[in-house]
C-alpha cells in the first residue's frame, strides 16, 4: 500500500506543485512529498520484515530523515503518529488502522505551532473521522478505503471555503491533495488495479479542472537564453512574439541589447527568430525535461547546487557554529565569508530535507549549533533535523529570507553566551525588510494584486504587492513598497539570469533615486528570482 501510494503520488505530483497559492515559479509541495514518500518506501522496499508495527515505524523513519518543505515534514509526522499507534500490532484490523489515522491526525496537528484549518491537517482529521466511522460500523477494509478516498476528496475540494487565501488564487489546498493522491494509490492497490498515468487537469476537482493549464505530452522542454544584439530594435515587438513561443518569458532591455529568456520544445525557433533580427550573444540551451528527471531519480536538487572547492570551516569545541541554507553559489560564499559553519544548497524548488540539516551538523565538532533556514518552508524541517541531533544543543532562529539571515549572521558572536547569542539573532532579523522580484506563473488574484502569466511581480517580506511588465522598474516600486526611503542600506544579489552589467545598470539608477543611501549589488546566483533585495 505505501508503494502504491508513492506510485499514484509520483504520476501526478506536477498537479500538487501547479496549486501554489503565489503564481511564482517555487510550486514545490508535490515535489517535496514526492521525495519524502519515496525516502520513506526505500526503508522497507527491500525488507522482508512480516510485523505490520515495525514495518510502520520503518517507513516513519525514512519519511522523517527524507521530509522536505513543510509539507514533507506533516507528511512524515502523519506517518510517525499512524506507526506509534500501531508498533506493537504485527497484524493490523480495521479498528487499529482507525486508531492508526486519529493518532495520525493528532501527531501532525502538534507538529505546527499554529495549525491552520483548510490545509492537509484538515484532511487528515476528516479522514481519520471517516475511517472511525467505518470501523464502528464493521465495514469491510476497501469499503473504509472508499469511504476514506472520498472523503478526501470532498475535503480537499472544500478548503477553498476554509482558507480565503485559496479561494482568492482559485486553487484547493496543495498538501491536502497530495495526501489524497497517496490514499488513491492505496485504495488502487487493495483493489488489484493498475496504476495508470492520467491527464493532469482530470485529477483535480471538477471545478478547478479550467484553472490549469493541460498536461503537455513533450514534459518540461528547453530553457532558452539569449543576449540579442541589433540597432532599432523594438523591445515590445520581440517580447510579444517570444510570449507566443512558448512560456516563463523574460525580454528586456533596449534599441541596441535585448536579453531574451523562454521555456519551448523546439529550441530552434526563438534562436532563428533572434538570429534574423541582429547578432547572438551568450546562447544558452538547457534541457529542462532530462534535469527534472535527474533531480526526481536522484533524490532530491541537482541543478544549481554550489560547488565549493574551499576547505570547509572548521569550528572549535565549545564556540557556537551556524548552519544555513542558500539557492546559489553567490550568496553561499556570501554565508561563508561572514562565518557560516555549514551551508546548505537550497530554498525555492530545492528545499534541503532533514537528512541534509542532521549530516551538517554532524560534521560541525562543537555542540553548540544555530540554524538558519532562511525559507518558510524549510523551518519545520529544521525543526524536525534539531529533534534527530542527539548530543547537541540545536536552536532555531526562524529566519524566512535570504536578508534575515544575513542579518542575523551578523549578530553571531562565536565565543558568547549561547542563549544571549541566540537572542541578538533574533532580534538582529526584525531590523531588515525583504524584497524578491521573479515571473508570474500563471494569471492570479493575490491580496488584492492581479498578476497575468509571464508579468514580472515583486514580493515584500513573502507577501506579493507588486505586479509589472518591467524588471528594473518593479524593483523600484517594491523598494516604495517596503519604505526604503526612511532606511539607510540597499542590498541586491542578482540572479543568475541577470547580468552583472545590467545589475550595475539598475544599482546606478536606485542611487539616484536614493542619493543618500548606500546601494550595494552581489552576486547571489539564485534562480527563478531575478533579485532578492534588502534595506536596512
Amino acid at each position: 500500500m505505501a508503494q502504491a501510494g508513492l506510485a499514484r503520488l509520483e504520476m501526478h505530483y506536477e498537479v500538487v506543485n501547479a496549486l501554489n497559492v503565489f503564481p511564482v515559479p517555487d510550486g514545490d509541495t508535490g515535489t517535496n512529498m514526492l521525495l519524502t514518500m519515496r525516502s520513506a518506501y526505500k526503508e522497507i522496499a527491500d525488507s522482508s520484515e512480516p510485523h505490520a508495527g515495525k514495518i510502520a515505524q520503518m517507513i516513519y523513519r525514512g519519511a522523517l530523515m527524507g521530509a522536505r518543505g513543510n509539507s514533507g515534514v506533516i507528511l512524515s509526522q502523519l506517518w510517525r503518529g499512524f506507526s506509534s499507534a500501531i508498533e506493537e500490532r504485527d497484524v493490523v484490523d480495521i479498528a487499529a488502522l482507525a486508531s492508526g489515522f486519529e493518532e495520525a491526525s493528532r501527531t501532525a496537528y502538534r507538529a505546527v505551532q499554529e495549525p491552520v484549518e483548510g490545509t492537509i491537517l484538515t484532511v487528515a482529521r476528516e479522514v481519520a473521522a471517516a475511517a472511525t466511522l467505518g470501523a464502528q460500523e464493521n465495514a469491510g477494509l476497501i469499503q473504509m478505503f472508499e469511504r476514506i478516498v472520498a472523503t478526501s476528496h470532498q475535503t480537499v475540494e472544500r478548503t477553498p471555503d476554509m482558507l480565503a487565501v485559496l479561494k482568492e488564487a482559485g486553487v484547493v489546498d496543495s498538501g491536502g491533495m497530495g495526501l489524497t493522491f497517496i490514499l488513491e494509490g492505496m485504495l488502487r492497490s487493495l483493489r488489484g488495479e493498475k496504476l495508470e498515468v492520467e491527464t493532469l487537469a482530470s485529477s483535480l476537482p471538477t471545478s478547478l479542472q479550467s484553472s490549469l493549464a493541460p498536461q503537455d505530452e513533450l514534459g518540461y522542454g528547453y530553457d532558452v537564453q539569449f543576449l540579442l544584439k541589433g540597432q532599432d530594435l523594438n523591445v515590445d515587438g520581440v517580447r510579444s512574439d517570444i510570449e507566443a513561443m512558448g512560456d516563463s518569458t523574460l525580454v528586456v532591455g533596449d534599441r541596441n541589447l535585448i536579453k531574451v529568456h523562454v521555456h519551448v520544445h523546439n529550441p530552434g525557433i526563438p534562436i532563428g527568430y533572434g538570429a534574423n533580427l541582429g547578432v547572438l550573444l551568450d546562447v544558452v540551451v538547457e534541457n529542462m525535461q532530462e534535469q527534472y528527471q535527474g533531480f526526481v531519480a536522484d533524490g532530491g536538487p541537482t541543478r544549481d547546487q554550489p560547488k565549493r572547492t574551499a576547505e570547509l570551516p572548521q569550528i572549535q569545541q565549545g564556540r557556537i557554529a551556524v548552519v544555513t541554507v542558500a539557492p546559489g553559489d553567490g550568496l553561499t560564499d556570501i554565508f561563508y565569508s561572514m562565518g557560516a559553519g555549514r551551508v546548505i544548497p537550497g530554498g525555492q524548488t530545492m528545499n534541503p530535507s532533514s537528512e541534509d540539516f542532521l549530516n551538517a551538523i554532524q560534521e560541525i565538532t562543537t555542540d553548540k549549533i544555530v540554524i538558519l533556514p532562511n525559507n518558510k518552508n524549510i523551518l519545520l524541517t529544521a525543526g524536525a533535523a534539531a529533534s534527530l541531533a542527539k548530543g547537541k544543543d540545536v536552536r532555531i532562529v526562524p529566519t524566512t529570507t535570504i536578508p534575515q539571515g544575513l542579518s542575523a549572521l551578523l549578530s553571531l558572536d562565536p565565543s558568547g553566551d549561547f542563549s544571549t547569542t541566540v537572542e541578538a539573532m533574533n532580534s538582529a532579523t526584525e531590523t531588515v525588510e525583504t524584497g524578491e522580484v521573479t515571473t508570474a506563473t500563471r494569471n492570479a488574484t493575490v491580496n488584492g494584486v492581479k498578476v497575468k502569466q509571464g508579468q514580472i511581480i515583486g514580493l515584500h517580506n513573502d507577501v506579493l504587492r507588486i505586479a509589472g511588465n518591467d524588471v528594473n522598474s518593479v524593483v523600484v516600486e517594491l523598494l516604495e513598497e517596503m519604505g526604503a526611503e526612511t532606511l539607510e542600506l540597499i542590498t541586491m544579489f542578482y540572479g543568475e539570469a541577470v547580468t552583472q552589467q545590467d545589475a550595475k545598470t539598475l544599482a546606478e539608477h536606485l542611487a539616484s533615486v536614493y542619493p543618500d543611501h548606500d546601494i550595494e549589488v552581489q552576486y547571489g546566483g539564485q534562480a527563478h528570482y531575478f533579485y532578492i533585495v534588502s534595506a536596512e
